[in-house]
């Protein structure tokens, strides 16, 4: 928490000295002798815009359209003869039961006299 009030602390103090600057800036700005007023921007044509309809164009109704076309007719193929596989070989099982890990003792501590 005290590395908190710090950082703080340093945030307000890096705060108050660029307003310091941004004043010394602010004044300087204002002691500049006038600037030449900037030149008038001219009136420009304003463009025209088209008109957009206000009506939708009739759509033609289904009964007015001409029929389809027929769909051809499709070739069919001819029929091949199917390979038969051989039989898969049998895959060995995977054991469920986790062998137990035999534990080893640490070796003895010495003997002292």
């Amino acid at each position: 928490m005290a590395s908190f009030n710090y950082m703080f602390l340093t945030f307000v103090l890096a705060l108050s000295f660029a307003s310091f600057d941004v004043g010394f800036g602010a004044r300087h700005l204002l002691q500049l002798p006038q600037l030449p007023p900037l030149p008038a921007i001219p009136n420009l044509p304003m463009p025209t815009i088209p008109t957009l309809p206000t009506t939708q164009p009739s759509l033609p109704r289904p009964g007015a359209m001409p029929p389809l076309p027929a769909m051809p007719n499709m070739p069919t193929l001819p029929n091949v003869p199917r390979a038969t596989l051989p039989p898969l070989p049998s895959f060995p099982t995977i054991p469920s039961t986790i062998p137990s890990i035999p534990f080893l003792s640490p070796p003895p501590a010495p003997s002292t006299p």
